[in-house]
Formats: C-alpha cells, structure tokens, sequence
C-alpha cells in the first residue's frame, strides 16, 4: 500500500485500560478453495473445520473452540487454544494449541469455514491468518497501529476489518483465495470529536460490517463515537457516511445488530450503561437512544459486550466488574430492551461472550479467573443454566465455537 494513501487524523496515546485491566490476577501457504463471493451475494456456506457433519439445527458429535489469550502476560497462553465442545452437553476438551501467534487476544472466522484469523494485540499491531482444518500459520500483517483489539471478516469473504485500541485507526485488509490476507488497503485514524472525559485519546474497540452489507462501523471507546463508513468493495478503502455520538464519558465499547438490521446494541464501558441504537440502512446513520441500567447496581462494571439470539428475542450483556450475565427481552421489532435478570457467570471478569452457532449454548471467556463459562440456553425463556464446571484456559480473553 502507499502510505501516503494512508488518512492519519490523530495522535498515538499510552498502554491504557484496555489491556491490563483485567489482569489484576492473572512463510505464506497457498491450497485452492472456491473463491469468496462477491459483493451483494450470500457467503459461502461456513464447513465445519473438524471435517464432521451433521443434520441442520442438530449437531452432533464434537465442535470445534478456538480460544483467545495474551501470550505476554504472567499465566498467560502460548498461543491460540484449540478445543472441541460438545454441543449437547456444552463440556469442553483441550485439543492442542496453534504456536506462534503473539498476543491473540480476539478471534474471527472467515464466512467459508476454511480460515481462522487472528489479532497480534501488540504494540506493533497484527493480524494473523490460520488455514483450518490443518492449523496452518498464512502470515501476518501489519495493522498500521498498536494494540489491535478486534478484527471480523466482511460478510463478502473478501477484506478484514481491525481496529487498533491504542492508536485509535481502523485497518482493512484484502483476502486473498488461500484465506491469506493482502496487503492493507486503508487506513484511518479517528481524531474528530477530540476525545472524552478521562481520555487521553482515540481508542477504537470495534469494526464490523452492517447486517445489509452496505456500511462498516467503528466503535471508538476514547471519542465517545461509532462511525460509518462506505466500504468500497473493489479497492477496500473507506469513506466516512456519518458519526453517532454517546454522551460524554459513555465510553462506548462493543456494539451489536438486531437480525432485523434496524436496530442496534451498544455496551458502554466506562458509565455502566446499554443503549438501543435505531439504524438506517440507507445511509448507514445510527442513531443512539437514551442510557439504560445493565441491572449491576451503583459503580462501574466494565460491560464488555451483547450478544443477541438470531430469533432476536433476547439479548444478553457481560459485566465483567459485576462478573455476571445480563438478560434482556427484546420487543417492539428490536426498538426496546427489557432488563430481566442477571445471571452469575462462575467466573471472574467475563472479557468475551458467544453464542454456539446452534443458539443453544452460551460461552464466556473469563479473563482473571482463566476459565470458559457454558451456559444452556432455553429457547423459550432466554434463561441460563450453567453447564457444569468452568473449564480451565490461559487468560481466557476469547471463546469462538463454531
């Protein structure tokens, strides 16, 4: 890429809460696959990396879990931890490790099943690519900032999203037919708003891609802002469509989509809150509703992010302070959030939550206490139940079953 190219709009801050906060205790291959889809199309349909197959909506047999972790940390992993659950049971077994990728504090997998990729949460930021089912290291790129925190594959196949937290910019990457990622295409560094109250900085958390495709979403934990940008789907680059701002201090950290696609969920960090966000997909303008309780009672409890049933009657928010799972009914379309309970998660610091492809188990990353939390999911009520003890993983930051 011509680093001239590259839109650099503000300042590269310290090592800040991000990283550490929840540490209190604790050469390119090349095989043939089918080619992404394009722009527009339905992605490839996701194969399962472990080989096995199973009727629709009734897995049987193991799963395949791919954990996160810091490798750099006292007690941490020696690299992305390989699992298998399975999916009746939600009972976890250690299968291996994939070596030699720094720091995989966040994971996602290409829409085809064949690629797992990998953020380098380091002060030279990265993105690794995994060939699945074999474990095999692609390569690494750099992000153009530090501290990469969060990466998702765009539903076409065809580019990856980053955001770097310390440096504030959101990258993206081209990927190739192998699932190895190009050379980054774009690059932006937020500065506009300034940052909020207690920020020393721009912190970009999030970079994901709307549920129409049409517009990618950045969510900026320092500035206090989600912004959209136009992803131009031949060159990868991005034009900004718009700007939603939180109010001061909201700290806004992960949002997620409504399988509707009009309206949104967005965990605020710093002020203990959630927020209902409406969406347009025509413009790609979000719009966020007023600050409500996550049910975790006076002080901060760092919620971490939502997940939402694909039904999408129910949502459920992870508090890592609280160290607990809240449940919310969701109504009106997607339009409101009914706060129902909160759920102990049996475990300390619940950094990372996910769903099982099934719906039917939840799993949650506990980074201090380095476990993974299932819980049984009733499809009926939204309640959980915890499916036995925790299992143990190095400073759990990430669970993605598949």
């Amino acid at each position: 890429m011509d680093r001239g190219a590259e839109r650099v709009r503000g300042s590269l801050g310290g090592w800040s809460r991000r990283r550490f906060l929840g540490a209190a205790t604790a050469a390119t291959a090349v095989t043939t696959i089918p080619a992404p889809a394009a722009p527009g199309q339905a992605p490839t349909p996701q194969k399962d990396p472990t080989g096995a197959s199973s009727p629709p909506g009734r897995p049987s047999g193991p799963r395949p879990l791919f954990l996160g972790t810091y490798t750099s940390v006292e007690g941490g992993g020696q690299g992305i931890g390989l699992a298998t659950y399975d999916p009746r049971s939600g009972r976890i077994t250690a299968t291996g490790t994939v070596p030699g990728v720094a720091d995989p504090s966040y994971l996602a997998v290409h829409p085809g099943g064949h690629t797992l990729y990998a953020v380098d949460e380091r002060q030279q930021g990265g993105v690794t690519a995994v060939r699945l089912p074999e474990h095999e290291i692609l390569g690494t790129r750099d992000t153009g900032g530090a501290g990469p925190c969060h990466l998702s594959v765009h539903p076409s196949g065809r580019w990856l999203l980053s955001a770097n937290y310390l440096s504030g910019s959101v990258a993206v990457h081209p990927v190739e037919l192998s699932g190895a990622l190009g050379e980054r295409t774009d690059l932006v560094t937020h500065a506009d708003p300034p940052p909020g109250p207690g920020q020393l900085g721009p912190h970009a958390h999030q970079f994901i891609t709307s549920p129409d495709g049409g517009h990618v979403l950045a969510v900026d934990l320092g500035t206090d802002t989600v912004y959209t940008y136009r992803l131009d789907p031949a060159r990868g680059t991005l034009t900004e469509a718009s700007q939603a701002h939180t109010r001061p201090g909201a700290g806004p950290r992960h949002l997620t989509f409504h399988p509707g696609g009009r309206f949104a969920y967005l965990a605020n960090e710093v002020d203990n809150t959630a927020v209902v966000c409406a969406y347009d997909p025509a413009t790609g303008r979000l719009t966020p509703g007023e600050a409500q309780s996550t049910g975790t009672g006076e002080g901060t409890s760092y919620p971490a992010q939502f997940v939402v049933t694909a039904d999408g009657s129910y949502a459920y928010l992870a508090n890592r302070g609280h160290n607990s799972l809240t449940r919310y009914a969701i109504e009106a379309g997607g339009a409101r959030l009914r706060l129902l309970d909160t759920v102990p998660v049996g475990g300390d610091f619940p950094r990372h939550i996910a769903l099982s492809p099934d719906g039917r188990l939840l799993f949650a990353a506990n980074q201090r206490s380095s476990t993974v939390s299932v819980f049984h999911v009733d499809g009926a009520s939204g309640g959980l139940r915890l499916a036995g003890e925790p299992f143990a993983s190095p400073v759990a930051v990430c669970a993605l079953p598949l």
